[in-house]
C-alpha cells in the first residue's frame, strides 16, 4: 500500500534541503579570496583550452561548467577522467589549462592521470572539498568547495557540495566572461540557434517582406482598391506611395474601423482621404528585436520598412515576428 504524502511535511523537507544548500553556499562565499582571483587569472590567460574533468556527480556538475566557459567566451571541453586514462588524455595538449573537480580528492580516475598532466607542465585548477586531499596537493591553485553537511538526510548523497561546485564554476565564467568584456552579441554569436541568439542577431532585413508581398497603393487609389491590396497581401495593412516609392501613409484595419465610425459612407473615398500620416517606419538593418520594442512601445502591430530616402522597401507585422522567433 503506498504511503500518503503529507503536504506540509513535503514543503518542510523542501525548505530544509533549500536551507541547507544556502547555508553551503554562504560558506564557499565567505571563503573566497586569493585563490579564486589565481584561478581566474589562470584561465583567462589559457592560450589553448579549459579541458574541466570529474567523476560521477562531479563529473556532471564538469560537464556543466565546460559548456558555460565554452559559450561565454572561454573555449573549454569536458573530458572524463576514465576515457583519458585509456587514450583520451592525448586531447589535452601543452597550450591547456586543467579544471578538475573532486569533491574528495582521492578520485583514483583523475590520480590516475595526473602524471600526464604533470609531464606536460600545464597548470592545474583543482575544485575539492578536501583542501589537504591528493588531488588538492598536486593542484596549481585549489579552489575551496567544501560545505558544512549534504542536504541529503543521511549526509550521503552529493547534494549541497554539487550545488557549491556549479555554483564556483559560474563564479569563474563569469568573472572571466567581465574581464575579457564578453558581450550580449558575443553571446550571441555563440547562441545562434537560441532566443537570445535570435533577438540580438536577427535584423529586420531577414524577417521582412519584399517586392510583390509588400502591399502599397498610390493616394489617388479608391479606398476599394486599397482594402484588396490589403486582402491580398494578408498583412492588415497597405502603405500609401508616391511615385517615386516614398511612403506617405498607412492603412490599417484599425484606421478602416475608425473611418468607419467617422462615416459609414466610404463611396468616393480615396487613400489619401483615410490614410494614417507619418507612420512608424523602420530601416532594414535594424535589429528585430527593435521592431519589437517599437511595436509595443506604438501599441502598433505592422511596420513599414524603408531605405535612407523613405522609399518603400518592405513590411512585416507582429506575426512575422513571432514566426522569427523574436517575441
Amino acid at each position: 500500500m503506498k504511503r500518503v504524502l503529507d503536504a506540509e511535511q513535503l514543503l518542510a523537507r523542501g525548505r530544509r534541503v533549500l536551507e541547507t544548500e544556502i547555508v553551503a553556499l554562504t560558506a564557499v562565499q565567505q571563503r573566497l579570496q586569493d585563490s579564486f582571483v589565481k584561478a581566474c587569472q589562470i584561465l583567462h590567460a589559457c592560450k589553448g583550452r579549459v579541458v574541466v574533468s570529474g567523476m560521477g556527480k562531479s563529473g556532471h556538475i564538469g560537464n556543466k561548467i565546460a559548456a558555460t566557459l565554452a559559450s561565454t567566451g572561454t573555449p573549454a571541453f569536458f573530458l572524463h577522467p576514465a576515457e583519458a586514462g585509456h587514450g583520451d588524455i592525448g586531447m589535452i595538449t601543452a597550450d591547456d589549462v586543467l579544471l578538475a573537480l573532486s569533491n574528495s580528492g582521492e578520485t583514483p580516475e583523475l590520480l590516475t592521470i595526473l602524471p600526464a598532466v604533470k609531464r606536460l607542465g600545464i597548470p592545474i585548477v583543482v575544485m575539492t572539498g578536501a583542501p589537504a586531499s591528493t588531488l588538492a596537493k598536486a593542484a596549481t591553485v585549489v579552489l575551496d568547495v567544501s560545505v558544512p553537511e549534504e542536504a541529503c538526510p543521511h549526509n550521503l548523497a552529493p547534494t549541497a557540495s554539487t550545488t557549491a561546485a556549479l555554483a564556483m564554476g559560474d563564479a569563474l565564467a563569469v568573472a572571466i566572461l567581465e574581464a575579457r568584456g564578453f558581450t550580449p552579441e558575443d553571446f550571441a554569436r555563440s547562441h545562434p540557434g537560441g532566443t537570445l541568439g535570435r533577438k540580438l542577431l536577427l535584423r529586420i532585413e531577414d524577417v521582412m517582406r519584399t517586392g510583390e508581398q509588400i502591399p502599397m497603393v498610390g493616394p489617388d487609389s479608391s479606398l476599394r482598391d486599397g482594402l484588396i491590396e490589403m486582402s491580398r497581401k494578408g498583412l492588415g495593412m497597405t502603405a500609401i506611395v508616391d511615385g517615386e516609392g516614398k511612403v506617405l501613409g498607412i492603412f490599417t484595419d484599425g484606421d478602416l474601423r475608425r473611418t468607419l465610425d467617422r462615416d459609414p459612407d466610404l463611396r468616393g473615398k480615396k487613400m489619401a482621404d483615410v490614410m494614417s500620416r507619418n507612420p512608424k517606419t523602420v530601416t532594414a538593418d535594424m535589429l528585430a528585436a527593435e521592431a519589437v520594442r517599437l511595436l509595443e512601445a506604438s501599441r502598433i502591430t505592422q511596420l513599414l520598412v524603408v531605405d535612407e530616402r523613405d522609399v518603400l522597401i518592405g513590411a512585416l507585422n507582429i506575426h512575422d515576428l513571432f514566426r522569427a522567433g523574436v517575441m
